[in-house]
């Protein structure tokens, strides 16, 4: 199944009442986003596999996509209370790579 399909299902297996805002609010992002017309691919296909949903599927493609998870990573670092979970260099050198699954759980 490709890309459009996947996301139907996605969509489908979620409340009713907000699949159309899910489907208004397809987001793009990351290095492979960065095809030419991908998003406009994925809006026509997307279209003829949630008919019901037709002109309100809107698949929005940010120019800064290829930044995306660079930027979540560094808005989610400068929150306070991400900081609990952070593991320094002194704790991974003791506990090696265990610390990361006892610090983020």
């Amino acid at each position: 199944d490709g890309l459009p399909k996947v996301l139907a299902s996605s969509v489908a297996k979620c409340d009713v009442d907000i699949r159309q805002d899910l489907y208004h609010n397809i987001v793009l992002c990351g290095g492979n986003s960065m095809y030419d017309g991908l998003s406009q691919r994925i809006e026509k296909e997307l279209k003829k596999e949630a008919v019901q949903f037709g002109d309100k599927i809107r698949v929005i493609a940010p120019p800064e996509r290829s930044y995306s998870a660079w930027i979540g990573g560094s808005i989610a670092a400068s929150l306070s209370t991400f900081e609990e979970m952070w593991v320094l260099k002194e704790d991974y050198d003791e506990s090696g790579p265990a610390i990361v699954h006892r610090q983020c759980t």
